[in-house]
């Protein structure tokens, strides 16, 4: 009889984000995969050059800035909600309490995480409204499940994507010193188009090389991260693993990484991002482009 063949020891159990006990998508999500070794696009450098090469990373978090967001219990009262574009909008009610945290500014974002049954309800452009609150859209996301939204359908951001899973959080960078899933920024034009995991768009640009929302860029693994230290090295070392999704399009002035509304970031360590170049960075090989028109 042959003899067993020794598995060696047992490998560890692949560790996906979580927050208040619950998933921030299954660990085999795009969100939480691995694209360090995943090829590059083709056309990499076109799309990083028309989105400006020499811009530089900008962190939209720390000191005032930043997304807050409101964790709640299974048990939370839900409202009435209504929305503008309700046809792409999960309809409510919301688990949102009166005293629900808005991002102040133009966006006036809405997130909140249901505790137990682990979904996540995001809402844009969000005012309280009688007994519940209006926004222009709503998005519910099984964080169980990771189950994307219909194609054409958009979120909170314009690119259909979720605004929670894919913010630096300070728990992550600094309590826990890793970061474990993609980020987001916000880039300057888009285009008429979209790649998955993302399903939207409000695009901006006809050119060739605008970029289509959900494209995927990653830090270089060459980038030298000798120089930097605390909650930076920690960001930057996941933008080299898991790198970070187009969510949204703005002026263009430089590439805002997004994050959480926290007092306990220090600016002075954050800023230590400014002086990371867009040209520091990758496209990661796109899959299939639609066509957002």
């Amino acid at each position: 009889m042959a003899s067993p063949v020794d598995a060696g020891p047992p490998q560890p159990t692949p560790r996906g984000p979580t927050l208040a006990g619950c998933p921030m998508f299954p660990v085999d999500n795009a969100w939480n995969r691995d694209v360090s070794t995943d090829p590059v696009d083709p056309h990499s450098a076109d799309y990083v050059a028309f989105m400006g090469s020499g811009l530089v990373l900008w962190p939209a978090f720390g000191g005032e800035y930043g997304q807050p967001f409101a964790v709640v219990p299974a048990t939370q009262a839900k409202v009435p909600m209504s929305f503008l574009y309700s046809s792409q909008s999960d309809p409510g009610p919301y688990p949102f309490p009166a005293d629900v945290p808005i991002e102040p500014w133009e966006d006036r974002h809405a997130v909140v995480l249901q505790q137990g049954e682990c979904r996540l309800h995001e809402t844009y452009n969000t005012y309280a409204s009688g007994a519940g609150f209006h926004a222009d859209s709503g998005a519910v996301f099984d964080l169980v499940s990771g189950a994307q939204r219909p194609d054409g359908w958009t979120s909170a951001t314009a690119a259909g994507l979720p605004i929670l899973p894919g913010l630096a959080r300070y728990d992550e960078a600094v309590e826990q010193g890793e970061i474990r899933h993609a980020l987001t920024y916000i880039a300057g034009a888009t285009a008429h188009a979209w790649v998955a995991p993302a399903t939207h768009s409000v695009g901006t640009s006809d050119a060739r090389w605008a970029p289509p929302m959900g494209l995927r860029v990653r830090l270089r693994a060459d980038y030298d991260l000798s120089r930097f230290h605390g909650a930076s090295l920690v960001v930057l070392r996941a933008l080299q693993r898991y790198g970070m999704f187009i969510t949204d399009n703005a002026g263009g002035q430089a590439w805002y990484l997004k994050g959480t509304h926290d007092a306990r970031w220090s600016v002075p360590d954050l800023d230590q991002l400014k002086s990371v170049p867009a040209s520091a960075f990758e496209v990661v090989k796109l899959g299939e482009v639609r066509s957002g028109l």
